[in-house]
């Protein structure tokens, strides 16, 4: 059997390569635990019970971490780690061997021979986390946990008040001894809010202290929940999370599989995508862009049905929301390509189930809604213009994925007819008029073949670029942008493509020339002035880099689709391919212990940055290990 995921002293016990990996725990309500190897928190999003109040938003932090010493004949000695301005204290991580996910998050600690371990896991379905502790060898000896708490919205930060905070908590601690103690921890240092240029200190609230006699085999738990966990049997709860769980592994596809596993959310009584952790919520655009991935890595077709049931009565005007906020307000739905995304999710489904009552019955209604809004016009205005093409946009407004903004300001305007709204255009009403055909609504489908037709002959009139041999990134009027951008692979790579032969063929090669990374595809040539190559800063700095140079990796699959549109699924491209994968192998042990990180920077050596966890990376670099049988 493969290894787990494991991190051995040369890592566990150098501070500074500890704080750089951070563990995941997901429960499915959008819920989660995380924090650094270390056990230091370095972020504003780090705890052990960041419950979804609102499944799966309404995140809130309320169990921060829990400080741990063991009292042995020699002396007292530490388990817990914390950053303090210019100071580390206590430094447990002096004597951590390993950590590793087995299949939640384990750490293991030699203290003068006594060896201790302790695992972190979330209940699934649950808003509640199991810290156990059990002594390997050695002892026995004393166990002292002071839980840490606060009640905030996970974004902010929490400070000592007058009063002690009142998060909606309750704790089990079998076998403990109790002390009621009610004091604050001052000034816990967050680095990487600080990076981020946002507020970094925080202060924790200590309630009471526990004292556990730990020998032999039995093991001391402290139970964290929303609700109250004194009827719950623990023992089948765990047995029955360790059944149900993928073990970790140091393969690259069913590490994947595994990681692809923590995203799926309870959205009411349907579900939904967590785009990325720590700090997104459900998106529309990253949901649709991970359903194949995350579906086949489930296993489950009844996944994709599901998320596409989620999403059908969120219809506006042809429009699905791009985001469901953080505490339950009206969706927002600034967003031209969800839709279309959608439209290839539902084209996906039906072509792995061959469910056409569900897709004839069910999503017919809205394939049709999708292009009649789009014919009259609809939201920001999207609407087909004159020439066949997609047109959209409004002022201020973000409509395709590289939808970042500086102060107001829209760092990289696409405003007009954006190269892959008019692939997605197109595959959309392709795949439409092949669904109205079979329900014998033929006056439809001849009218979706029809404006597919106008599309395809303006695209290729309207968007080749012959000086750069590749394709246009937007048209605004009459004026092409001809920024290098990975945006133009979804001509190619969709399964009705807009462009096919020679000139795909020099698209794929402007590609692999300027914008391809070991990590992804860069969101912008290094050869053109607006690129920038480092991910750093503040906010403003940070916003300003995101698409313009930043590696994404989940672009990785329009290429590897691309590439066997092109080329077919011959032995050079499967090699081509195959060998995009192997960075990840590494990566695995980096930043999100078994995850795929949101972005990396455009200059080498490509650090990773942004979520530590993305969906679509993910599910992207599964589809690619699923075409390449890895």
């Amino acid at each position: 059997m493969d290894a787990p995921l494991r991190l051995g002293p040369e890592i566990c016990r150098n501070l500074d390569e500890a704080l750089s990996r951070e563990w995941l725990e997901t429960n499915g309500l959008g819920g989660f635990a995380s924090s650094t190897v270390s056990g230091a928190n370095t972020r504003r999003y780090h705890g052990l019970l960041v419950a979804a109040t609102k499944p799966p938003v309404g995140r809130m932090v309320f169990l921060s971490k829990l400080e741990e010493s063991i009292a042995l004949p020699g002396g007292a000695f530490d388990l817990s780690c914390n950053l303090f301005p210019g100071a580390v204290h206590p430094s447990g991580y002096q004597a951590l061997e390993e950590f590793r996910l087995d299949p939640w998050p384990v750490w293991r600690w030699n203290i003068n021979g006594v060896q201790i371990e302790k695992s972190v896991c979330l209940l699934q379905g649950r808003n509640a986390v199991v810290v156990e502790y059990r002594l390997l060898g050695g002892g026995p000896f004393t166990l002292d946990i002071k839980p840490l708490i606060t009640a905030r919205d996970y974004h902010s930060l929490s400070h000592a008040g007058p009063s002690a905070p009142q998060p909606n908590l309750h704790f089990a601690y079998p076998g403990a001894q109790l002390t009621q103690t009610g004091q604050w921890y001052y000034r816990f240092f967050y680095p990487r809010e600080q990076e981020r240029g946002l507020d970094c200190e925080e202060d924790l609230y200590q309630p009471f202290a526990l004292r556990f006699q730990l020998a032999g085999n039995s093991p001391a738990r402290v139970i964290a929940a929303t609700e109250p966990p004194d009827d719950w049997d623990i023992n089948a709860l765990l047995e029955q999370e360790r059944h149900s769980r993928l073990p970790s592994s140091t393969t690259l596809k069913p590490a994947l599989q595994r990681a692809a596993l923590q995203f799926p959310a309870a959205r009411g009584e349907s579900t939904t995508v967590i785009a990325g952790y720590h700090w997104f919520t459900d998106w529309g655009r990253d949901t649709m862009l991970s359903l194949p991935g995350l579906t086949m890595a489930a296993g489950k077709p009844e996944f994709a049905r599901s998320i596409i049931e989620t999403f059908l009565p969120c219809l506006n005007q042809g429009v699905i929301p791009n985001r469901f906020p953080d505490f339950g307000e009206a969706p927002e739905y600034n967003s031209s390509d969800a839709s279309l995304w959608f439209v290839s999710a539902i084209q996906f489904y039906l072509g792995l189930t061959k469910d056409f009552s569900f897709v004839g019955d069910r999503c017919y209604p809205a394939l049709r809604e999708i292009v009649e809004w789009r014919e009259r016009g609809t939201l920001f205005n999207i609407q087909v213009a004159e020439d066949g093409l997609l047109s959209g946009g409004a002022p201020g407004v973000q409509l395709t994925w590289m939808d970042a903004k500086v102060n107001g300001r829209v760092v990289t305007p696409r405003d007009g007819k954006p190269v892959e709204i008019q692939a997605l255009w197109y595959n959309a009403l392709r795949f439409t008029a092949s669904v109205a055909l079979r329900l014998k609504d033929q006056a439809f489908s001849r009218r979706c073949e029809d404006l597919a037709a106008r599309c395809r002959a303006s695209f290729n009139e309207k968007f080749w670029n012959e000086p750069a041999g590749c394709l246009y990134d937007v048209i605004a009027g009459d004026r092409p942008d001809g920024s290098i951008r990975p945006n133009q692979l979804a001509a190619l790579s969709l399964p009705r493509p807009l462009l096919e032969g020679e000139r795909a063929v020099r698209v794929l090669n402007v590609v692999r020339r300027e914008l391809l990374t070991p990590f992804g595809l860069r969101t912008l040539s290094p050869q053109d002035p607006q690129y920038r190559g480092r991910y750093e800063g503040d906010q403003e700095s940070r916003d300003g880099a995101y698409h313009q140079g930043t590696v994404w990796p989940w672009l990785l699959g329009p290429y590897a689709a691309a590439l066997f549109a092109v080329h077919g699924k011959t032995p050079a491209t499967l090699a081509e391919v195959r060998a995009l994968l192997d960075p990840f192998r590494e990566h695995l042990f980096q930043a999100g212990i078994g995850q795929i990180s949101e972005i990396f920077e455009g200059d080498p050596p490509h650090a990773p940055r942004g979520c530590i966890a993305q969906a679509w990376s993910v599910a992207q670099l599964f589809d690619i290990a699923q075409a390449c049988e890895v």
